[in-house]
């Protein structure tokens, strides 16, 4: 007999087993081979989808790794933390850490933050759209200091390493694109330990990923934080840090979203959780 004969076979004594109501003992075995079958399908297939989509979502990494081993390490993420959400894009954030845990991953110390730089890029490639408000920087001439926050653009994200990072993941771009000599300079400048600052940002529907100084991005990593503008000029006392130069290039490069008043903040925070609180 064929499979397909086999096959068959099977849905007519399935098929039978429920319009004669025959035995029911038979009958639940059948369905419980059946379903053994269909959930084992379905994990296979759910394991394969989410290894898609770390795939997409780390091709760096993927790319350092390897097919096979990047499959491997994808398979030990889904038995770890399999999605949670149905959109496959929101699945990955917790592969960083998988790789810093790995023990045979560990002769490349590096790994770990260039997958971290990899999900920054795939989250603010999928951040929502903020048009800037410069009429807002005004305030800056209007207010004092401590009254102020300036807000950067959603899905920016800011990645301080002891690795060149930034290096890493511009050169397996520029391999992407046929620069076969892309990869040369890097042994070196991991043999050196040439740390690197990530910032991360789109400029229209491009993902950009420029390096920038210890401390500009510290100043946008308080910024990221939320802290007042006058705490977050006081914790660079004595840093190279030009704020009106930052200024400049944070409108140029689009980094910069607006400016907002800290008490109508606060205020708004105390109205939602006011009206929280009567629901």
């Amino acid at each position: 007999m064929t499979p397909i004969e086999r096959e068959r076979l099977r849905q007519q004594r399935l098929v039978q087993a429920v319009l004669r109501e025959a035995d029911a003992g038979s009958m639940q075995e059948c369905l419980r081979r059946d379903g053994q079958r269909g959930l084992a399908a379905y994990r296979a297939n759910a394991s394969a989808s989410a290894a898609r989509a770390l795939g997409v979502a780390f091709p760096t990494l993927k790319a350092m790794l390897g097919e096979a081993d990047f499959e491997i390490l994808a398979a030990c993420a889904w038995h770890r933390q399999p999605p949670e959400r149905g959109d496959l894009g929101e699945y990955g954030d917790s592969l960083p850490g998988l790789v810093e845990d790995s023990a045979s991953l560990h002769r490349w110390p590096y790994l770990a933050d260039c997958a971290r730089l990899d999900w920054a890029v795939h989250r603010a490639a999928r951040a929502a759209d903020a048009e800037a408000d410069l009429a807002s920087l005004e305030a800056l001439n209007t207010c004092e200091p401590h009254e102020l926050q300036l807000r950067l653009r959603p899905g920016i994200a800011v990645l301080a390493s002891a690795w060149p990072i930034v290096s890493i993941w511009q050169a397996h771009r520029a391999l992407e694109r046929g620069h076969a000599a892309a990869l040369d300079a890097l042994p070196g400048q991991l043999a050196q330990g040439q740390g690197e600052v990530a910032v991360v940002y789109r400029r229209g529907w491009r993902v950009e990923v420029e390096p920038v100084s210890l401390a500009t991005g510290a100043w946008m990593q308080d910024l990221l934080q939320g802290l007042p503008l006058d705490c977050a000029l006081d914790r660079r006392d004595g840093a190279d840090f030009d704020l009106a130069a930052w200024l400049a290039e944070a409108v140029r490069r689009g980094w910069l979203w607006r400016a907002e008043l800290v008490k109508a903040q606060a205020a708004s925070v105390s109205i939602e959780t006011s009206r929280g609180e009567k629901q």
